[in-house]
């Protein structure tokens, strides 16, 4: 009896001597330890505060602690159904309904845990098909293996877990929870996931930084956003997953449902709004239409299925084996929506159909070059459903040895190869014969005809001048025919003059080119423009002064006599055939 007295009073003296604590002597087999009114917040302290049963083990270096047993570290509390604590570390291990809790909002449960002192860190074991579980308000984390550093209030996973909250479920093999801030962080083989029914968001990459109040994730690795809408491939972002916003950087690329792409050195994406700017080097890119807009800024709409780039803008149209390359100061494309309308034709209501097209506007100081057409003017329009081309304010266009120039043309395109070329107001087309000697012909309005990109048919109306040089049967040029008339249509074939017809009247002159005066040589309105003309894609870039000053100018069209009589007075000099 003697011997149980003084073990009980041995580890009475211990555990006071250690915890704090005094016994309290209302109960025969149990020791219920008492808390006094110690600092709880002492370095490298941990108080049991609660314990039904304590007792030793002979040559064990613990105490055994049974029965709500309860420990406190600062302002966390540790419960469980026993505990082995050893004294000489300030240690603890704890078995069976163990749960950690800080104030009234941070809860851990598992099946088992350790607690060193010297790391201040607790780690927490599940039983076996069972999960450790962390809660913190609308917080949940659950894994199987649970680290818990009480220094730093930081917890981490290092064996595959999952982190939820009112958003958003978050899965990785390595993670970091700190609830004080709501960050957290987690690495490898990293997943989101939303979890409202509305939306159906999921991030991939192997490192990822998220913050649980403000539901934003960032990425500086490799990783793709995947959403309702489409996607997006970043190697650095900052997304909202609550608001769908995006900051993105290194040259990310967005991607949507519609197969349109987004690309810049920097992008905003409203997923929302459906909208995104692209900051330096953008692309922009309609896989469908086969048309590529870059610049060094960028604006995209989804919801309007509209965009425009400006700053070195370049269209680019890669329906055909050929690219077509145009640039101007800034090039936009939009969707013009027609609704359904009635009109009255022949005493009867017709009903005309809603219709739905894109156009392409660039403007102003466009250039552009494909291997079979080049042109040059201060604005252009291309409607898709017309398959219509406006080029307006002093176009010029060539195609092979030919150019032609007027006030407006109007290009139809088949199936991105020219079908009709049209100028409504005033129109002229030269052919370079030689440096210095062209076929001329105009008139108040042209219309030329395409069979696979090379000119079949021209029909010129009103005031129609020409001046030819007709080959010789030994190739040379030695006179030079004149004629004017009201009405002409000339065939093509191989490029060269098949047949051709004037009426209802017409005048005409043959002058040997010996005799012939240099203003002669030209029609009134004449001019070569050859040195604007782009010769590669790179060239559409290159904006001179005469062309800034051609962009200037007034429109072409007819000039009057006083014009006309001081063009042909100017040089009266025969260049060399």
């Amino acid at each position: 009896m003697k011997r149980i007295l003084f073990v009980i009073a041995t580890a009475v003296i211990t555990v006071i001597m250690i915890a704090g604590i005094v016994p309290q002597n209302d109960k025969r087999d149990t020791i219920a330890p008492m808390v006094p009114s110690a600092n709880r917040y002492q370095e490298g302290k941990i108080f049991l505060e609660q314990a039904h049963r304590l007792s030793t083990r002979e040559g064990a270096d613990y105490q055994i602690l049974t029965g709500d047993v309860v420990f406190r570290k600062n302002d966390m509390f540790m419960y469980c159904d026993s505990a082995h604590f050893y004294d000489q570390t300030n240690s603890l291990e704890a078995y069976g309904n163990v749960r950690m809790e800080q104030g009234d909002t941070l809860f851990v449960f598992a099946d088992e845990l350790v607690y060193t002192d010297s790391l201040q860190l607790a780690v927490l074991y599940a039983d076996y098909g069972k999960q450790v579980r962390l809660i913190n308000r609308d917080v949940e984390l659950t894994t199987t293996i649970f680290n818990y550093d009480l220094g730093i209030d930081l917890g981490y996973y290092e064996v595959g877990g999952t982190l939820t909250d009112d958003k958003n479920r978050l899965t990785s093999q390595y993670g970091e929870y700190a609830p004080p801030t709501a960050e957290a962080n987690f690495r490898r083989n990293v997943h989101l996931e939303s979890i409202g029914q509305a939306d159906t968001l999921n991030i991939y990459t192997d490192d990822l930084y998220y913050n649980t109040k403000t539901h934003v994730a960032l990425m500086n690795v490799p990783s793709v956003i995947i959403s309702k809408d489409g996607k997006i491939y970043t190697d650095s972002a900052a997304y909202n997953t609550e608001t769908s916003y995006a900051d993105l950087y290194r040259r990310s690329v967005v991607v949507t449902n519609r197969n349109s792409t987004l690309v810049g050195d920097t992008l905003i994406y409203d997923r929302n709004a459906g909208y995104g700017e692209a900051f330096g080097n953008v692309v922009m890119t309609d896989s469908i239409k086969k048309v590529m807009l870059l610049g060094e800024y960028g604006f995209y709409n989804e919801l309007t299925d509209s965009a425009f780039v400006t700053g070195k803008a370049l269209a680019k149209e890669y329906s055909q084996g050929d690219t077509l390359h145009l640039h101007a100061d800034t090039i936009r494309v939009f969707q013009v929506i027609t609704p359904e309308a009635e009109e009255f034709l022949d005493s009867i209501t017709v009903t005309i159909p809603a219709d739905t097209t894109h156009h392409l506007v660039a403007a102003h100081r466009v250039k552009f070059y494909r291997s079979d057409l080049q042109g040059i003017c201060d604005s252009m329009t291309f409607i898709q459903r017309d398959s219509m081309l406006y080029l307006d304010r002093h176009p010029v266009v060539w195609s092979d040895n030919r150019q032609i120039f007027g006030n407006v043309i109007q290009v139809h395109m088949n199936d991105s190869t020219v079908d009709f070329a049209r100028l409504p107001d005033f129109g002229f087309m030269a052919e370079e014969i030689e440096d210095g000697f062209y076929q001329q012909l105009t008139g108040k309005e042209m219309l030329a005809s395409f069979t696979d990109g090379h000119l079949r048919r021209l029909d010129v109306s009103g005031n129609v001048q020409a001046i030819s040089l007709p080959m010789e049967n030994d190739s040379t040029y030695n006179k030079m025919a004149t004629l004017e008339s009201s009405f002409l249509t000339a065939d093509f074939k191989d490029n060269a003059l098949e047949r051709m017809k004037t009426w209802p009247e017409s005048s005409s002159s043959i002058v040997p080119l010996y005799l012939a005066k240099r203003s002669q040589l030209y029609l009134p309105q004449f001019k070569w423009y050859g040195p604007l003309r782009p010769t590669s894609p790179a060239d559409v870039f290159i904006i001179t002064q005469e062309f800034v000053d051609l962009m200037n100018e007034p429109d072409p069209g007819p000039k009057s006599r006083t014009e006309r009589a001081a063009l042909q007075q100017s040089n009266n000099k025969i260049p060399s055939l």
